[in-house]
This record gives C-alpha cells, structure tokens and sequence, in this order.
C-alpha cells in the first residue's frame, strides 16, 4: 500500500477512534532524536471489526430473507437481470433497515450513545447493544433449527432460557431459519406465475406452435398481472409483514 492511500486511511480511523475514546496515533522518538508515528494496535482492530459489518448485515438482520425473496421473484417473472443485482440488492438493504428500526434505535439509545457520552464501559454497552438484537433474532428462530445446532455444539438438553443460549448457536440457527422462510416465500410468489407459464405453454402447443417458445409469450401476461396486482408494493408489505416483532 502506497504511503497516500495509508495516511487517507489514517485519517478517515482517526474520528471514530476518537469519539471511542482511543488513541489513534502515537508519536515514539527514537533514541537519536527522530520521531515516528504509529498506529495503535486498538485503532486496528476496530478496522478489523469494520471490515466484519457486511457479514453481520447479511446473516443477523432481515436482508437474508428479503434479498432471497426478491431475486426468487425475479427469477419468477423470467426477466432475465432485470431488475439488476444492484437495485434488488439496495432495495432489500432500505426495506431492511426499515424492519429492523426498532431494533437499531433501542441499540443506539441503550448502547451506542450512552458509551459516547462516557456514561457506559465498552463491555456494558456491547452487552446492552447485543440484548434487542438477540430478541429479534430469537422471534424469527424455528424452534427445530434452535434445538439442531444446540445438539451439534454438543449439547443434549436445550436452553430453559433464552439469554442461556450462545450467539454462535443462535446465529447460525437464525441464518437457517431465514433461509426455510425465503424459500417458502419464493414457494408461494412462484405458484401464479408457473400456472401462467402452464397455460400459454398448453395454449401453443394446441396450436401446434412448438418452434414458438412459451416464455416470449407468457412474459407480457406475467408482467401484465404483476402491475395489476401492484406486486412491488404487495410483495414489500409481505415482506415486512412476515417479520415478527420481538419484545424489546
């Protein structure tokens, strides 16, 4: 890395670790007079930590379930790319962050702004932000998913009580229940649009047009009964709908 790029990157740390409270930089001189700054090992891993924010976003909030069903849906109406990766990816992003509001400011009331304010020590705070979390993702959990990794950490009996259960088990029980309730979802978007597929498909046949493919023709009635319906709006209440709010 080139030294521009490392001092930009020094500088964008520096504001976070110092609302954190942590040195960011630090300046050493040598024995012959020379001075040197250095970055605080703190400062690195809070870096570090920043780099892990994608993988929390997509396997401890809504975004798995909604980004599922929304390119299922477009696989449905057999649009090819379109919409694009992008948008369904920025649209399952806002819907999520719409979903989990609740969540996110109970964190930042309870966690986040009391530890900026000094009010709180960091393990306080970080157990403050992981209690909302924990509810919400608890709501979602299958049961049967709970109690399979509970039994694959090596564990016989299941959890009485919820905060006994490790975040790792209930992570990975989330992300699993997540993905069965996508695929329902997707289940159910697909059934109207394979029927409209059967019918044209039935339809051209008869006609003894085999050459044609059932697809050019069944595209204009898919996306037909789609705008009809008002399916993006249908689809997005759905979605939020199909979250269960948790205590908090």
């Amino acid at each position: 890395m080139n030294k521009p790029v490392l001092i930009a990157l020094l500088l964008l740390a520096a504001p976070a670790a110092q609302a954190a409270g942590i040195p960011a930089l630090t300046l050493e001189t040598a024995a012959n007079g020379s001075q040197s700054w250095s970055l605080s090992l703190q400062v690195l891993a809070l870096m570090t930590a920043v780099t892990l924010l994608p993988a929390l976003l997509l396997t401890m909030t809504s975004f798995t379930r909604i980004v599922i069903v929304l390119g299922l849906l477009r696989q449905a109406l057999g649009t090819g790319q379109t919409p694009s990766n992008q948008i369904l990816v920025g649209l399952a992003l806002f819907l999520s962050l719409f979903v989990m509001s609740p969540v996110l400011g109970k964190i930042h009331g309870d966690a986040v702004q009391p530890y900026l304010d000094g009010k709180l020590e960091f393990q306080p705070a970080l157990a403050n932000a992981e209690k909302p979390l924990r509810a919400f993702m608890l709501a979602q959990t299958r049961e049967v998913d709970l109690l399979t990794f509970t039994r694959l950490s090596g564990r016989d009996e299941p959890y009485v009580e919820a905060a006994d259960v490790p975040f790792t088990v209930l992570a990975a029980s989330f992300l699993t229940s997540e993905l069965t309730t996508a695929f329902q979802i997707g289940f159910l978007i697909f059934v109207p649009f394979v029927v409209i597929d059967l019918v044209v498909s039935s339809v051209l046949m008869s006609l003894g047009m085999m050459m044609l493919s059932p697809m050019l023709i069944s595209l204009p009635f898919k996306l037909m009964l789609f705008v009809m319906v008002d399916g993006w709006s249908l689809t997005m209440s759905m979605l939020a709908a199909s979250f269960k709010v948790a205590a908090l």
